[in-house]
């Protein structure tokens, strides 16, 4: 016997399929639409459309944008690149309102174990806007495991020889956190890269 009705469990199923989403916060999306009135569930059902229709990534960074280009690439100082690995990343680091320069979206890492190698990622359009000369630094900031740091290692063996300096976000003890409750590797990490007072 079916648990749910065939339009609930349609319902369940496509919410499911969303990173970090369950069965039981599947139901629970699912109960929620149902109890909603029809205008607040066509605006939710228009609002997924819209981003489907709307979205597309930047020509020049492979961020998300409306238009061909962002407004980060058209109003931005582009002597300094920031390289992330996805969209999402430039949306951490502008909530800090501290980066003034542009970005390089690479929509993944080189991961082996994965099959995803360096022309699988945009590594050529990075390079390609390195070229015109203007750009006098290239930041790396992947995230801190196996496939980021690969990939920092590779761009920057890259970009050197072009005469840019490439820089790394730097790693370590969190701010509010204790030492003993450090783990090694992190701890490890810190003391490499530790700087001058």
């Amino acid at each position: 016997m079916e648990i749910f009705i065939e339009p609930i469990g349609k319902l369940v199923n496509e919410f499911s399929k969303l990173p970090g989403v369950g069965k039981k916060t599947a139901q629970r999306y699912a109960y929620k639409i149902i109890d909603m009135p029809e205008s607040e569930a066509r605006a939710f059902a228009d609002a997924i459309l819209g981003v489907k229709r709307k979205v597309k990534y930047c020509k020049v960074c492979g961020n998300f944008t409306e238009e061909e280009t962002c407004g980060i690439c058209r109003t931005r100082e582009q002597s300094v690149i920031c390289v992330v690995k996805e969209p999402k990343d430039v949306a951490a680091i502008e909530k800090l309102h501290e980066f003034k320069g542009v970005y390089h979206v690479l929509h993944g890492v080189i991961d082996p174990l994965s099959g995803v190698g360096p022309n699988d990622i945009r590594i050529r359009e990075l390079l390609a806007r390195i070229q015109n000369g203007e750009v006098k630094e290239v930041i790396v900031a992947t995230n801190p495991d196996v496939s980021g740091d690969a990939t920092a290692m590779y761009i920057a063996k890259l970009i050197k020889p072009l005469g840019v300096e490439v820089t790394r976000l730097a790693h370590g003890i969190p701010i509010g956190s204790e030492i003993e409750y450090t783990d090694d590797v992190t701890l490890a990490r810190a003391f490499v890269e530790r700087n001058k007072l």
